[in-house]
């Protein structure tokens, strides 16, 4: 009678040495489903899409946990914010995440003419 025993006993002694370098610029954090769903709800419902909601939601989610805030209660300050002011919060939040060398920018129309800009000459 001969028992069958499992041979293969491949033992790679670099393994461990692998998979910490393979995850080494790969920080895991993970954020409670419903403050997700709750940030890139408020943004979608706020006329941004998908796409734009998931962006600054991923970045509000990320500062709220450097900062120790509960991302719920910073929602709930934005509830005022209409949706120039909200625009305007936005393109601050992602410039200052985003690499120095590019920035984001918005263009205000103004209806005021600019009388003191211009030289009058009689």
């Amino acid at each position: 009678m001969s028992s069958i025993t499992n041979i293969n006993t491949n033992t790679d002694s670099n393994k461990n040495t692998r998979l910490f370098f393979d995850r080494f610029f790969q920080k895991e954090i993970s954020y409670p489903s419903n403050q997700v769903d709750a940030v890139v709800g408020f943004f979608k419902n706020r006329g941004f899409e998908e796409s734009a909601a998931i962006s600054i939601s991923t970045v509000l989610l990320q500062e709220a946990k450097i900062d120790n805030v509960n991302v719920l209660e910073l929602l709930d300050t934005l509830k005022g914010y209409d949706k120039v002011k909200l625009s305007n919060l936005v393109t601050a939040i992602l410039n200052s995440n985003r690499s120095k060398i590019s920035k984001l920018g918005y263009r205000s129309q103004s209806n005021a003419t600019r009388v003191e800009a211009r030289n009058i000459i009689y």
